[in-house]
């Protein structure tokens, strides 16, 4: 057995059988997963998926990081192909390595995904290599495998996208005009369109007004064309935009000196910083017209290792976290609308040094404000327990928003929300054994974590 059924349940047997026992009222609990990175073209098209390498080691880069770190290039691992060549080849490395994920939540994901979906109890490695590859690839080919098949195995009540405004959408629109009733939502994500740092930011708000039909060149239609942009987002189920910038800055400029900062950004001589400070409060004005919940991702050092930047370009692992304020850095934004009822911020971070000292004061006081789970390096058994301990007692539960799982690994997603219910159990259940919760409570408090905050934070 890959999984133990009461893995990551507490040692003392009398507030495990508590963690249990909260466990089985929620293990079957639909998904509701309102921030990934999966393609809404798998969903469109319903095309098998490839192969295992294709599926498990290529578009995570929690798998191919940790090997890289270990010396195995990424050139061996076929990354950044659109074709791999030899896709048994790139399993075999992974597998011959599967041995450096101890003791890491990936390898308790894969390890959920082997022995769940596919039946393969025995440990992964070199020498079973050949036989996880023939087992998966077999299934692969089968219907109960198809992408829509697994959205309904999973449970999967919501499954939201990220998109950039210059995507068409029109694998979401497949969706609808298919007939199936499943929902899957994209989320706006304009990181494209303000951030001046991201490449060809010139020509994208240059395409951008060719979608929209705005004049782009000016400041009032680049923000006419984001408005338009997201009501077509909304026209198809979009209830969140994302921003993943460098920091939590925020600016609160006057019309004619934002007009002239964007001027300048435009050509490529302004302050990049300010600008993405500016446009927060921009988004967080538009979500007070349209409801869009807002989320803010700072805090990543993105392309940290300029040479796979270089050759392999965005999102290939080389992400850091660096140190984030929050408490000065949205004083502007908050100090516009952070007392408006109609807003909704959820806010994440990879420096869990701020749990304590400002996320939690600061969910625990403004209304608009939300606390996202523990984030990308944070997911985790530990992450997520330092999580509850560093926020409940300023913030509590009901100002954070539940879990979701960010993942461009469609088949983790169970595994995922399974490790996030079984550690909030376990936290329940310690509070539970010391009588500062009562059964009933904490039965009412998995419920809402599992499902019911996500569901109301994210208005689902």
């Amino acid at each position: 057995m890959l999984i133990h059924e009461d893995r990551l349940f507490p040692a003392e047997p009398g507030v495990r059988k508590i963690a249990r026992a909260l466990y089985e009222q929620v293990r079957a609990l639909p998904i509701i997963s309102p921030h990934g990175h999966t393609q809404a073209g798998w969903f469109a098209k319903n095309e098998a998926f490839p192969d295992p390498a294709k599926l498990f080691v290529q578009p995570d880069h929690y798998v191919y990081r940790m090997l890289y770190s270990q010396g195995v290039s990424l050139e061996d691992l076929e990354i950044g192909q659109a074709e791999m060549k030899d896709p048994r080849g790139v399993w075999r490395i992974f597998a011959k390595h599967y041995y450096l994920f101890r003791g890491t939540p990936t390898r308790i994901w894969l390890n959920f995904c082997f022995q769940e979906l596919f039946g393969l109890e025995e440990r992964l490695s070199d020498k079973t290599a050949d036989h996880y590859y023939d087992v998966i690839s077999e299934k692969l080919k089968t219907k109960e495998f198809l992408p829509r098949a697994l959205y309904e195995r999973f449970q999967l009540e919501v499954l939201a996208t990220t998109d950039s405004p210059l995507d068409s959408l029109a694998d979401h629109e497949a969706i609808r005009e298919s007939g199936w009733k499943a929902r899957i939502l994209p989320t706006f994500r304009p990181d494209s369109v303000v951030d001046p740092d991201f490449d060809g930011f010139a020509g994208n708000i240059a395409r951008l007004g060719g979608l929209t039909g705005e004049d782009t060149g000016s400041w009032s239609g680049y923000l006419a064309a984001l408005r338009a942009t997201r009501v077509r987002f909304k026209g198809l189920g979009c209830t969140a935009t994302d921003h993943g910038h460098p920091t939590a800055r925020t600016a609160n400029l006057g019309a004619a000196e934002a007009a002239e900062l964007f001027g300048k950004v435009l050509n490529g001589k302004g302050d990049a910083e300010l600008f993405r400070a500016q446009m927060l409060t921009e988004m967080a004005r538009m979500s007070l017209e349209d409801g869009l919940v807002m989320q803010i991702h700072p805090g990543s050092v993105r392309n940290h290792n300029r040479i796979i930047f270089q050759r392999y370009g965005r999102d290939t692992g080389a992400d850091i976290p660096g140190p984030t304020d929050y408490v000065q850095t949205l004083r502007p934004l908050l100090d516009a609308f952070g007392n408006e009822p109609g807003l909704s911020i959820i806010l994440f971070t990879l420096d869990e040094s701020t749990y304590s000292r400002e996320l939690a004061p600061l969910a625990g006081h403004y209304p608009c404000l939300k606390l996202g789970p523990a984030w990308w390096f944070h997911d985790s058994p530990e992450g997520m327990m330092r999580f509850r301990e560093s926020v409940t007692e300023t913030a509590g539960f009901y100002n954070t928003v539940g879990f979701n799982d960010d993942t461009r690994a469609f088949l983790s997603i169970p595994a995922r929300h399974d490790m996030a219910r079984r550690v909030d159990c376990a936290y329940l259940a310690r509070l539970v054994s010391e009588h500062r919760l009562g059964e009933d409570e904490a039965v009412e408090l998995a419920h809402a974590l599992s499902y019911g905050l996500a569901k109301k934070a994210y208005r689902l």
